[in-house]
């Protein structure tokens, strides 16, 4: 094998090699795009379920009229009676974890590229000059594999954060919603308290 066929193997291997490299960081950039989708869907979630809860509350406070009023038409019929309360309705609860949540959810989109970053001076590459030979045409390959490389593993340790806040949105949702479900039977129970009350005066 000549010299000129060793330089050409050599130049060919170095641009599988960046191509090789370049998609391993089209899949891991793939990845991203699907966690990014998966985490923003939980905090969405996570603030429907906030709204959900204040709702519970609303309807408690229209609950405690509807009980007040019931007793005093009961009064009328000397007839008296006391809503059956095993709890308080407390709302959602805002934890520390939910506020970090947030504030960690807005710096990731910012380095996800979905909210605008604080302005100032973006780090930009030097474009190499256009290589003359094999041995710079191999320098170039190896320089596009280290750059691809680097995003790689900012990429992954991205990943990785995101898998961790996607750990942590869902513990805060569980014992969110184990409160709300909570609420919910208390409320479902004083309802049906309060119909049973409501059919007992009207049969008189």
């Amino acid at each position: 094998m000549s010299v000129q066929e060793l330089e050409d193997y050599a130049v060919d291997q170095a641009e599988q090699t960046t191509k090789s490299v370049n998609n391993c960081l089209k899949i891991a950039e793939d990845m991203k795009q699907d966690a990014t989708r998966t985490l923003e869907t939980l905090h969405a979630q996570g603030e429907q379920i906030n709204r959900t809860h204040m709702m519970a509350v609303d309807m408690d406070r229209d609950l405690s009229k509807g009980e007040k009023l019931l007793n005093n038409l009961g009064g009328m019929f000397s007839m008296p009676w006391k809503p059956k309360k095993t709890r308080e309705i407390s709302g959602p609860v805002i934890t520390q974890d939910n506020t970090k949540g947030k504030k960690a959810s807005s710096e990731q989109r910012e380095k996800l590229g979905l909210a605008p970053a604080p302005e100032g001076k973006q780090p930009s590459r030097t474009p190499p000059p256009e290589p003359t030979n094999a041995l710079q045409k191999v320098e170039l390959e190896k320089a596009k594999q280290d750059d691809a490389l680097s995003d790689l593993s900012n990429i992954l340790g991205d990943l990785k954060g995101m898998a961790v806040d996607m750990g942590s949105e869902l513990e805060r949702q569980n014992k969110v919603l184990d409160h709300l479900s909570n609420d919910v039977d208390e409320l479902s129970s004083r309802v049906k308290g309060a119909n049973h009350r409501a059919r007992k005066l009207l049969a008189k």
